[in-house]
Parts: C-alpha cells; sequence; structure tokens
C-alpha cells in the first residue's frame, strides 16, 4: 500500500471546559424530585390533631386509620402517654380535605366491635383492626385538642330529625341507644341521660328521626315502653309489649292525646314529662297533688310505696311512703303512710275549683270531706300475696273530727277495718275469758254432782218405798172412782133421775118467767083463770 493510500492522522480537538458532565445530571434531577415531593408534602399536608383517650387498646402508630364514612382521612403518628398517666394522647395527621374536621365540636372514637342497645357494630373491624371513627363538627371555633369518646356517638351531625328532653323519676332499664316507638314502630333512639341538679329525677334526651319528628307536638305524651305489661281484667288477661328489642333492652313510645297527627310539631328541645306506662301518660291531668299522711295503729305488712289510694274504685293517688314514729303522748308507735292524692281525679267540678285556686282549693275540698265523715282504711288487695292498699269512704257514724289545713303534711284520721276490729274484738273476749276461774268452778260443780249423787241414794233408799205405798192407796182410790162412774151403777140412775127433775123444773121456771113478762099485772092481781 501506498503512502497515498494510508489513511490520515486524526485530529485531535479538546473538549470544552464549561460544559458540565453528564454524570451530574442524575444526583441533580434526583435533588429537583426531592424537592418537589417536599413542596407537595407541604402543599398538601393536612391538620395535625390530639386526641385523648382513656386507653390506647387497639392503636397502632402509622398503621391505624382515620375513617369519615368508611373513607381514610388521616393517619396515627404517635402515641403517648399524658403527664398524669391519666389518659392516652393519640397525634393524627389529617389529610388535605380534611380541614373541617378541626371544629371544637369535632367528635372522635374508636371503632371496634361492640354489642349495645342499638345493635352490634364494628363487625368490620374484626379482619382489618380498629381505626379512629370521627363525625365532623359545624361550630366556626377550631382546635386541635379533643377528647376522644369511648363509644360510637348514637346521632352523626348529618343525620336528620329532632331531639327532645324527657324527665322522669327513674332510668328504669333505659340505655343509650334504647328505640323509640311511635306505633310500634322504631322511629328513634336515646341518645343521653343524666340525674337532675337536685338528684331528684332523670333527664334524657332522645333523638326522633325525620321525617317521624312531625307527629310529636306538645301534648304528646311520653312513657316507659320497657318489658312485659300484664293486666287481669274483666276482659281476661291482656299482654302489651312494643318488640322484642324493647323487652330486653327497655325503650320509650309516645303518641298525642287525641290520637291523630298534632297540628303543631314540636320545635326541637322540648321538654316533655315521661310516665311509667300507657295507662299514666295518656290519662287526663291531675293537677296539683295534696300531700297526706295517715296514721295507723297495725302492722303495715304488705303494704309498699306505689300502693293505690281507692275511693269507691277511683284511683286517688298512691302511697309514697311508709315509716314508723313513737307517739310520746300515747307512748306508743304509731305507721305514718305519707301519699299524694290528686282531687282533680273526683270529676269536672272538682277540676274547675281547683283551677281557679290550686293552692287552696285541694286542702278546702279534704276539709269538707273530712267533715263528713271521709276516712282512710287499711283493706287487703290481694289475698295470696297479702299485699294491701288504702281506701278513702265516708263513714258517718265515726267520730267528729276537724282537719287542719295549715299543717303539712296534711293529717287525714284513720279508722281500723273490720278484719281488725274483729280481731280485738276476739282479742277482748279471751282476756274475759282468762279471768273466768273455771278451777274453782270445776271443783264446785264436781262437788255439788257428789252431793246430788248421795241425795239420789238417799231418795232411793227412803222416799221411793214410801211413793210405792202412796201409788197403791191412789190406784185403789181411782179404781173405787171407776166403779161409781159405771154406766149401769146406781149413782148413775140416780144422777140421771136427778138431772131429769132439775131440766122439768127448769122449764116450769121458764114458762112462769114468760108469763109474768107478759103479764106482769098478775103479781098483783093474780091468773085471770083463778078468779071466782
Amino acid at each position: 500500500m501506498s503512502d497515498e493510500e494510508r489513511l490520515p492522522e486524526p485530529r485531535v480537538e479538546q473538549a470544552s471546559r464549561w460544559l458540565p458532565s453528564l454524570v451530574w445530571l442524575v444526583p441533580l434531577l434526583a435533588a429537583l424530585i426531592g424537592l418537589g415531593l417536599v413542596a407537595k408534602s407541604v402543599v398538601d399536608k393536612g391538620p395535625t390533631v390530639v386526641v385523648s383517650f382513656h386507653s390506647g387498646d387497639g392503636l397502632e402508630a402509622g398503621k391505624t386509620r382515620v375513617k369519615y364514612k368508611d373513607v381514610d382521612i388521616g393517619v396515627v403518628r404517635t402515641i403517648a402517654l399524658d403527664p398524669d398517666l391519666s389518659k392516652v394522647l393519640v397525634t393524627i395527621d389529617m389529610s388535605k380535605e380534611a380541614k373541617r374536621f378541626t371544629a371544637a365540636d369535632t367528635r372522635f372514637w374508636v371503632v371496634k366491635p361492640r354489642i349495645g342497645a342499638s345493635g352490634v357494630s364494628g363487625l368490620g373491624t374484626l379482619l382489618s383492626g380498629a381505626y379512629i371513627g370521627v363525625d365532623a363538627g359545624k361550630g366556626a371555633v377550631g382546635t386541635t385538642a379533643f377528647t376522644g369518646l369511648e363509644t360510637a356517638p348514637p346521632v352523626t351531625v348529618d343525620q336528620k330529625g329532632s331531639q327532645f328532653t324527657l324527665h322522669a323519676e327513674s332510668l328504669g332499664s333505659i340505655d343509650v341507644g334504647s328505640p323509640v316507638f311511635y306505633r310500634r314502630i322504631q322511629v328513634g333512639q336515646v341518645i343521653d341521660f343524666a340525674l337532675e341538679k337536685e338528684g331528684k329525677g332523670v333527664v334524657m334526651r332522645v333523638f326522633v328521626n325525620a321525617p317521624y319528628e312531625q307527629y310529636v307536638g306538645k301534648n304528646t305524651r311520653w312513657w316507659h315502653a320497657s318489658g312485659v305489661d300484664l293486666r287481669l281484667d274483666s276482659g281476661g288477661f291482656k299482654v302489651n309489649t312494643q318488640s322484642l328489642a324493647a323487652l330486653l333492652v327497655g325503650g320509650i313510645a309516645f303518641e298525642s292525646m287525641s290520637g291523630h297527627k298534632p297540628d303543631t310539631v314540636a320545635p326541637s328541645g322540648t321538654n316533655f314529662l315521661l310516665s311509667e306506662d300507657q295507662a299514666s301518660a295518656l290519662r287526663e291531668p291531675d293537677g296539683q297533688p295534696i300531700t297526706s299522711v295517715f296514721y295507723f295503729d297495725q302492722s303495715l305488712r304488705g303494704l309498699s310505696p306505689g300502693a293505690p289510694i281507692d275511693f269507691r274504685g277511683i284511683v286517688l293517688g298512691e302511697v309514697r311512703s311508709v315509716g314508723v314514729e313513737f307517739d310520746p303522748a300515747k307512748k306508743s308507735f304509731r305507721m305514718p303512710v305519707t301519699v299524694d292524692l290528686y282531687p282533680a281525679r273526683l270529676g269536672k267540678r272538682f277540676q274547675q275549683a281547683l283551677a281557679a285556686d290550686p293552692d287552696k282549693a285541694g286542702p278546702a275540698v279534704l276539709e269538707r270531706m273530712v267533715s263528713r265523715g271521709l276516712r282512710a282504711q287499711l283493706r287487703t288487695g290481694n289475698l295470696l300475696t297479702g299485699q294491701l292498699y288504702i281506701a278513702l269512704d265516708f263513714f258517718p257514724n265515726s267520730p267528729a273530727v276537724k282537719l287542719d289545713v295549715d299543717q303539712y303534711p296534711l293529717e287525714v284520721p284513720t279508722i281500723p277495718n273490720s278484719l281488725e276490729e274483729l280481731q280485738t274484738q276476739l282479742s277482748s273476749i279471751a282476756r274475759k275469758l282468762d279471768k273466768v276461774p273455771f278451777d274453782d268452778i270445776g271443783n264446785n260443780l264436781n262437788a255439788t254432782l257428789k252431793n246430788a249423787n248421795a241425795l239420789f241414794k238417799q231418795l232411793d233408799a227412803q222416799v221411793l218405798p214410801e211413793m210405792k205405798s202412796t201409788l197403791g192407796a191412789a190406784k185403789q182410790t181411782f179404781g173405787a172412782a171407776e166403779q161409781i162412774l159405771q154406766k149401769d151403777s146406781p149413782v148413775q140412775s140416780d144422777l140421771r133421775e136427778a138431772l131429769q127433775q132439775l131440766t122439768q123444773t127448769m122449764q116450769s121456771l121458764n114458762a112462769l118467767s114468760d108469763y109474768l113478762e107478759r103479764h106482769p099485772e098478775s103479781l098483783l092481781r093474780g091468773k085471770q083463770g083463778d078468779k071466782k
């Protein structure tokens, strides 16, 4: 190969020193991506809140999710103890869309499997584990510190309906989540309960779902629908219960007085009274009760609080309490029974009188009735159980008593019942019988019988022989008389002739009497036939 055919020498040119090496592009690109992710995380970061719970059971940092309507809106970052060790502080990182969950009335709770009055909940957590549920608040004030609930709230903020407040003497079998019925249809539930400030009763809050709140009016009556209402009357046994749920966990029912849809719907938050049963709830208003006391001198076994006060079949009240106290004047014990009487149950006239002046009319009515013989009396209501009740009735023959209307409570006079009077009389007879000297009487009677026995022996020995001889003589006398009185005896013949002559003589005398009556002058002149 010639030199001409040889390849030319390559020309080497040095690269420009101002261009960077491609090796540096990789870390630069990674840094830019990291800055972008940091910026995105800062922009997308939601609020951070701290929720306190009594226990951290089921919660794990970095794993436990926060859900609203089964949508993830946050995750638990850390779990720590409170400095005073009384609770657990759970720090939650919320998503950007969860800003409205920082309202002060937002509620948090741990969702776990639970069985309550409202049913079974949280079964899905058996596989996925516990999570924190949240209910968004509506308040304008925000916060980052919350107190978690121990159980899920029965009503969420977005649930439509109305809340009402009920006042009752006791809670009974009611619990949070207990159903509320209208015509045996569950239309709501109990959401809260608490004692009244003075501790005299219980306050409950119930929620009635839409659209059933339209059936709650201002005159609506509420009552306990718990358990079974068993009654025995002239129609037989009657069993009344709302549902199996009410039988097990209790419940509340309501109905209007008219039985129809109310014209005016009660606003949310209206207060109502909760009665013990349906009959008490639908009864006409009783008005203001008159607190009275009955004093009895007998055993009150079988009389308990709640026993009826009966007036000829009408329940005028009930027993509030039963006690005992010592009477220093009589130096004996007596049994006070405090009761509540409702005179308005006696009819419209009494209702009108009480409506005019409820403070004075009631005691005045009771005073007039006592002046006419109204008395209280214990009676047996059930022979099998021995339960007692108090009967009010008029006893005109009872001693007069004046009722002191200025006394509180009013002392209504009492009388013993018939059985007690019979027991008293029997006791008096028994005491009198105890005083009879039966031993002395028996001894005297024994001595008398001995003397009588000796007398009978003497009669057998002395008197009877003489009586036998006397009877023999009398027999002979009666035999002689019988012979004389025989039909063919001479005495009978002579007696018959004497009677015939006597009869003739009487006839002559009758004829003479008739003649003299016709001719009285013959006494002076003589008989006309005899004149010569």
